[in-house]
């Protein structure tokens, strides 16, 4: 028996004109259309923790979502919807909201953006002019309160001590009145967004934002989790982590995997731009007390591959949440000075400058992965943008659908470069995979790629 469910529009969509409506209507091609029926599957799984897209889908094969078109907007109607976002029988409220947002980001902004993205390849500075826009459409560029959003990035799968850390570090952050912004999912993603909130609640703070981050590829691996109350979804992983860093007032590094890594390359690669050099972005990685080694791993890394200077650009905080937030409380004045001496916007950091390669989508396939330039030869940005796309390769094998199948079909991918430079990059992704830092517990982990020594 088909069960159907129609839903009225809520927030921003729920008035457009006629013309907007039009342009829903004819955004919906056969491929993307797949693709934002995928993202409306993961959002109606919302606390559902997973990372295997592929089960996702075969669960709910006879799923599927419509549009219908009404004077004043268009209605979504589900067909054969998941329970999970049921109460007694009706819609959660903010996984309601959370469908809309999908609907505004993934058609009708991607609609508005289409000639953008055509002349992306020309033109990199309008990729910020999308990313500003597509925040500013999802009411994400708050001028309610200055410096107050903290990015926490973090591997989806981590050990119970270290989810209850980030738990801590949230709830010292919420008590001093920051809001909490993260990829959206499990792990070290939810932690900080849970903490928050009690923190808020102590401080009667009613307000208070837990803004997600996600991309179409990676989020029915990683369905948005319960706390998330704004979220928003672009186009591609590049966009993502140009949100991230443009809204941030202070980043948060947890322990994490390939993706952590990942995040942490992109934004040194940015802050070793000479342009870049007086950027005021403070970043601290921290962990319980007994991770002490985990980050001194990394540390080492950075060291050995992008040298002193990018290590000198973050601070390593162990076993002392409210230090971690003490430090961020005395950044923020130091944030608020800069952007205000630069005149810049406070809720968003367009003074940043983001070269070409750093914006330009990567797709990761055999062929790209191979062609990568992972050699110690070139300046020490250049060589983090390479290695950020080789992690972020990774992560497509790992748990992105179209990754897992070309792992599939043809295998490992396979690293090269400096003979150095791999030993280094074995070694640091050898510990992830020991630590069980790619697969969420209980998951066996076949490796994605291979390094080539």
């Amino acid at each position: 028996m088909t069960n159907t469910v129609q839903l009225n529009p809520v927030g921003w969509m729920s008035q457009l004109s006629q013309l907007e409506v039009n342009q829903l209507a004819t955004s919906t091609s056969a491929e993307l259309y797949q693709v934002f029926r995928n993202c409306c599957l993961a959002v109606l799984n919302s606390g559902i923790e997973q990372d295997d897209s592929e089960a996702l889908f075969e669960k709910y094969h006879d799923f599927d979502v419509r549009l219908i078109r009404r004077e004043r907007g268009v209605k979504m109607e589900l067909i054969n919807p998941p329970e999970v976002a049921f109460v007694d029988g009706k819609l959660i409220a903010g996984v309601h909201e959370h469908l809309f947002a999908v609907l505004r980001d993934m058609l009708y902004m991607s609609s508005k953006h289409q000639l953008s993205f055509e002349k992306e390849l020309e033109e990199n500075h309008i990729v910020t002019h999308m990313v500003f826009d597509m925040l500013r459409h999802a009411n994400a560029l708050s001028t309610a309160e200055p410096a107050n959003m903290i990015v926490c990035w973090g591997g989806h799968s981590i050990r119970k001590d270290e989810y209850k850390y980030t738990k801590e570090i949230g709830y010292q952050l919420g008590l001093r009145g920051f809001n909490i912004c993260t990829g959206c999912g499990p792990g070290a993603m939810k932690g900080p967004m849970k903490g928050a909130a009690i923190g808020h609640a102590k401080q009667r703070i009613k307000n208070g934002r837990y803004v997600g981050i996600s991309e179409p590829s990676i989020i029915a691996a990683e369905p948005p989790n319960a706390i998330v109350n704004e979220l928003i979804i672009m186009p591609d992983i590049e966009k993502r982590l140009e949100a991230f860093v443009r809204v941030a007032h202070g980043i948060v590094i947890f322990p994490g995997g390939v993706g952590t890594a990942e995040e942490l390359l992109y934004l040194l690669g940015l802050l070793l731009q000479a342009e870049n050099r007086d950027q005021t972005i403070p970043l601290i990685l921290t962990g319980p007390a007994d991770k002490a080694d985990y980050f001194a791993a990394i540390d080492q890394f950075i060291g050995d591959t992008l040298g002193s200077e990018a290590q000198a650009m973050y601070e390593i905080v162990v076993g002392d949440a409210q230090l971690v937030a003490s430090k961020l409380v005395e950044a923020k004045n130091r944030v608020i000075q800069y952007r205000k001496l630069q005149g810049d916007l406070f809720n968003f950091n367009w003074r940043l400058k983001i070269p070409d390669d750093f914006q330009r989508t990567f797709n990761p396939s055999h062929q790209s992965m191979a062609a990568l330039n992972l050699h110690l030869d070139q300046p020490a940005s250049a060589l983090a943008a390479n290695l950020r796309k080789c992690f972020s390769g990774i992560v497509a094998g790992n748990v992105k659908a179209e990754g897992v199948k070309q792992i599939q079909e043809l295998g490992p991918f396979e690293i090269s470069g400096d003979e150095i430079l791999m030993k280094h990059m074995d070694k640091l992704l050898n510990s992830f995979v020991e630590q069980g830092r790619m697969k969420l517990p209980g998951s066996t982990y076949n490796p994605c790629y291979k390094v080539k020594l």
